[in-house]
């Protein structure tokens, strides 16, 4: 199921892109990111872009997609190229104008950009600010239905693989486990997970970007999930640790360690507060327990289209907080060669504060599998 963008909405964001168009001196943008071209336009298929100039938009896309253009954006005129995509971004322009095109920096390869300037000799390419992904951190309340939805189909996919307890864990690899976690999260509505779910046994929870592999799962280990679930296009992203028996030393003490600084983090979560304050409310409870140098990455990110957006939640980071925001809350400490705790929750920043949208169990004793 894909949700779509619909006309109002769609309607003002070209007019927001419009508006940074005028502001930054360029006659048409081209967006070439794809999550960005779902944004403004509403298309959810691939390998396309969006053209919008002062007074038309089309959507540069190929056979594949002619239908679903129609079905997903009707509003906006489709462009069904049968060559090459810079030949069909200059018979989009022809006539119309242009003499300086904004393009997307960050989304266009330099292969790419030289590949278009030679199509489009009289034009001048100008990279576009930041300010055309930017729109995208303050969720509407379809966005934000999207991302509760994925919460929950994460959320139901693990409280079903934690229901079987120690035995679904115990002799079992740790890509076993990723694999049934992300089948069940499509059982309940997600399309795909967000990235490669986390599976780290042991030690292996050292490192925080693991993948997992062929080792078995033991009794009375420590095991870092990772995971997260795509519904209607929109991510969630969530970590839990799990143990199946007794929990050792140091990781019972570092887990109570990182659920303070997680809680720490959440309530400096607010409108007006910038992302470096989360992240130094967080940090200040891992370097108080002696653990700052075991922390070395930031709080968290936005969470949307994409699993990491803007804003960041880290240190220098000065940017303020706005009501409509999503981001995780994610400290952790990690012992090379022990093991690792992360504790990360989805939460949405309201008018006042902060909202958790996530709900599973993070206390200690909850963790411990049965």
């Amino acid at each position: 199921m894909t949700t779509r963008t619909g006309k109002q909405p769609t309607a003002r964001r070209i007019a927001a892109l419009r508006a940074v168009c005028r502001d930054e001196k360029a006659d048409a943008v081209l967006l070439t990111d794809p999550s960005n071209v779902r944004y403004y336009s509403g298309f959810t298929g691939e390998d396309s872009y969006l053209l919008v100039g002062p007074r038309w938009a089309r959507l540069l896309t190929d056979s594949r997609f002619a239908v679903q253009a129609k079905i997903d954006c009707p509003h906006i005129g489709a462009v069904i190229r049968t060559g090459r995509m810079t030949e069909a971004i200059r018979e989009a322009l022809a006539g119309r104008g242009v003499r300086v095109l904004g393009i997307e920096g960050a989304a266009m390869t330099v292969a790419g950009r030289d590949a278009l300037a030679k199509a489009l000799k009289k034009v001048r390419l100008k990279a576009l600010g930041p300010a055309v992904s930017d729109a995208r951190q303050c969720k509407d309340k379809a966005e934000l239905a999207a991302i509760r939805r994925a919460v929950r189909a994460a959320e139901r996919g693990m409280k079903d693989l934690l229901a079987g307890g120690r035995k679904k864990f115990i002799g079992r690899s740790e890509r076993e486990v990723a694999a049934e976690l992300e089948y069940r999260m499509r059982l309940h509505g997600a399309q795909k997970a967000s990235f490669e779910t986390i599976v780290a046994a042991g030690s292996h929870a050292a490192l925080p970007h693991y993948r997992p592999g062929g080792t078995r799962i033991r009794a009375e280990e420590a095991v870092l999930i990772d995971w997260g679930a795509v519904v209607d296009g929109y991510c969630s992203d969530l970590t839990r640790v799990v143990f199946t028996g007794k929990i050792r030393d140091p990781i019972a003490g570092v887990y109570e360690i990182v659920l303070c600084a997680q809680a720490a983090g959440i309530a400096a979560v607010a409108p007006e507060a910038t992302c470096a304050s989360a992240d130094a409310a967080a940090r200040a409870v891992i370097e108080a327990a002696g653990y700052g140098k075991a922390f070395g990455h930031g709080l968290g990110h936005g969470l949307g289209l994409q699993v990491h957006e803007p804003p960041h939640l880290a240190r220098g980071m000065d940017r303020k907080l706005r009501a409509g925001m999503v981001v995780t809350v994610e400290p952790g400490i990690y012992l090379p060669g022990v093991g690792g705790v992360r504790i990360e929750d989805d939460v949405l920043v309201v008018p006042g504060g902060r909202r958790r949208l996530s709900s599973l169990p993070r206390d200690l004793r909850a963790m411990v599998l049965a």
